[in-house]
């Protein structure tokens, strides 16, 4: 048996921290460093970039910095490094890489590619529905500008047997790029995994979450963490480790002496992060997400284990995009008294609706749009009321007022649009003035997630331009699923806890956790009681209580009108929150003030909220 492989992350997304290579490198030891480069918009972000640019441009560049950085050290140290920094274009990464690699006099170094994700080529002759998973439409009509498969690890892990010193791949699963690395230094059998082998698919589960615990950069050592203020270091926190075993389990933890930390409440928070409900799903396994335990090892150590494994889904998900036309913006300021009523003078003079009638609940965007009169295909407004009494500074007095519109057409969006607020100036409301000079429309996409049979995404692997075969697996006859491993809890009402009086004004981040993001047009909120809460047990049944479906709804009014799903994770102390629909049709799309849902959990753990008073931690306890 090899002992456990170490896995040094040193990305979470296109833009993070460029010195966290070189980190890492001269931290500790690392047997692999990797990065994930590839959000949902970053796909996006991408094909802007590879229209601009041409052909062979579509890759993140910041990898190809850091690479410069230390890749010299990694080979001389015999680092592996795997990176989905391709992208849309992964042999184009590679060969500026292999330019920076000749420019340098590093001498021999074995780049692998991983390609077959990119669907675009042969898109016109699959036979496929290419149905939105989230909201169910076909699309008709719609042209799409990427579309690419989520692989998974084996392509990786065929690379690495190859020889390669770098692995490049385009859209893998984040996990992926863990999975990859540990099926090849342990010598896991796929075909095992794909022949529904329990022992198997519980390897790979856990690989998978290990995977997903580190692949957010320093997230899991303290980033973004509820209970910020007990982190210590989060100035400039470590990024992480995950030293994956030969039986899937693992131990998260980070290079001694970084800021940050690795304790039980930062791993929960992270695995909570943009999940789907109980089951996770990757190309090589089913993680189950109920069957998952954490332990405090040891300072800035966590062990994850006993995690099971169903089989994987019998389809691949795709990430599209298409253009979705043209969009702009003007927000004004609405300055002191009658803060209301100045904001219905303005929408009435812009757009002939009150502001009732233009915020109504559930009515969509394009009828709004047609009842305003505005010349475009969609309008979305926004009001903002947050000026205080007795304002002593100026923001204090201050709300906001945000019209959005969206038109096939440039220039639909633009001086038809911008003129009618301009005109308003002078002859609106008192202090009228917006926070921006009028502008341009800008292009948008908009984001499409749908699903693709196996054998249309193919993987190919290359290492230094020689073919490597991946071999195809046959999906079992009977895929292995697995019955609920924990207990759910019956919703038995928050009104007592052990007859222990309510206290009606505590906010419900004195005692819970949250973790929120987007997938998609999802908005998801991850929710957990701190493993130091002394009477945890009956904390999370409380809150598993009164967390229900229609309570989210009633506690967050723009997910009134909303479908929303609560599933239980009594192992982990958590709940997993699926808002449908908040965020329209994804990050690239949407309108909202935070369209990634960043601080949803953050609001939601604001809200007040009837906690039994012998439930609240007592003061000074620290919640880390």
């Amino acid at each position: 048996m090899n002992r456990p492989l170490i896995i040094g992350n040193t990305s979470g997304f296109f833009g993070d921290r460029i010195a966290a290579a070189r980190e890492m490198v001269d931290g500790g030891p690392l047997d692999v460093l990797t990065g994930d480069w590839l959000a949902e918009l970053t796909m996006l972000i991408l094909a802007r970039q590879r229209l601009k640019h041409g052909a062979g441009s579509g890759y993140a560049r910041t990898f190809l910095t850091q690479m410069e950085q230390v890749l010299g050290t990694c080979r001389d140290r015999g680092i592996r490094v795997v990176s989905n920094a391709g992208g849309l274009d992964p042999q184009g990464c590679a060969d500026a890489l292999s330019e920076i690699v000749d420019r340098l006099g590093l001498g021999a170094v074995s780049i692998g590619v991983v390609t077959g994700d990119d669907l675009m080529p042969a898109f016109a002759e699959l036979d496929e529905e290419w149905r939105n998973l989230d909201t169910r439409e076909t699309p008709d009509g719609i042209t799409f500008l990427t579309a690419n498969a989520y692989l998974g690890g084996e392509p990786i892990t065929a690379a690495l047997a190859a020889g390669a010193d770098v692995v490049i791949t385009g859209r893998v699963t984040d996990a992926a790029l863990v999975v990859g690395p540990a099926a090849w230094w342990h010598g896991w059998s796929y075909a095992d995994a794909a022949n529904a082998d329990p022992a198997a698919l519980d390897r790979f589960a856990g690989a998978v979450v290990a995977g997903h615990a580190i692949e957010c950069g320093a997230q899991v050592t303290g980033g973004n963490y509820a209970f910020f203020t007990e982190i210590p270091g989060l100035e400039y926190p470590g990024f992480p480790i995950a030293e994956v075993a030969d039986d899937g389990s693992s131990v998260i933890t980070k290079h001694p002496d970084t800021g940050g930390a690795v304790t039980v409440g930062t791993v929960t928070a992270q695995l909570l992060y943009e999940i789907q409900g109980l089951s996770y799903p990757n190309p090589d396994a089913t993680a189950r997400f109920d069957t998952i335990r954490l332990t405090q090892e040891g300072p800035d150590r966590v062990r994850i284990s006993e995690v099971r494994g169903e089989s994987p889904p019998e389809r691949l998900k795709v990430a599209a995009n298409y253009l979705g036309g043209f969009r702009n913006s003007m927000t004004l300021v609405v300055t002191g008294l009658d803060a209301e009523a100045k904001a219905n003078l303005a929408l009435r003079s812009m757009t002939g609706l009150t502001l009732a009638e233009a915020t109504e609940p559930g009515m969509s965007a394009a009828a709004r749009a047609a009842r305003s009169g505005l010349p475009v295909r969609e309008l979305e407004v926004s009001w903002v009321p947050t000026a205080q009494a007795d304002p002593a500074m100026p923001w204090q007095a201050q709300s906001h007022l945000r019209l959005t519109v969206r038109d096939d057409s440039a220039e639909a969006v633009a001086k038809p649009f911008t003129t009618s607020v301009i005109e308003s100036t002078l002859s609106s409301y008192p202090g009228m003035f917006p926070t921006a000079p009028p502008g341009a429309g800008t292009p948008y996409g908009v984001y499409w997630p749908t699903t693709v049979e196996r054998g249309s995404a193919r993987p190919t692997v290359t290492v230094d331009g020689i073919s490597v075969p991946v071999p195809a697996h046959l999906p079992a006859e009977s895929p292995l699923t697995l019955p609920l491993s924990g207990e759910l809890l019956t919703e038995n009402g928050p009104e007592t806890v052990n007859n222990a009086p309510l206290n009606e004004h505590v906010p419900l981040g004195r005692l819970v956790g949250a973790r929120s993001g987007d997938k998609g047009g999802n908005g998801n909120v991850g929710l957990w009681i701190p493993a130091s809460v002394p009477q945890r047990d009956v904390a999370y049944r409380w809150l598993a209580d009164y967390m229900t479906p229609d309570r989210v709804r009633a506690i967050l009014p723009e997910a009134a009108l909303l479908d929303v799903e609560v599933h239980q994770l009594p192992n982990l102390h958590a709940l997993n929150v699926i808002i449908h629909g908040l965020l329209g049709r994804g990050v690239a799309e949407t309108a909202r003030v935070d369209p990634q849902a960043k601080g949803l959990g953050e609001h939601l753990r604001a809200r007040l909220a009837p906690i039994p008073a012998e439930l609240l931690p007592p003061p000074g306890m620290s919640l880390a």
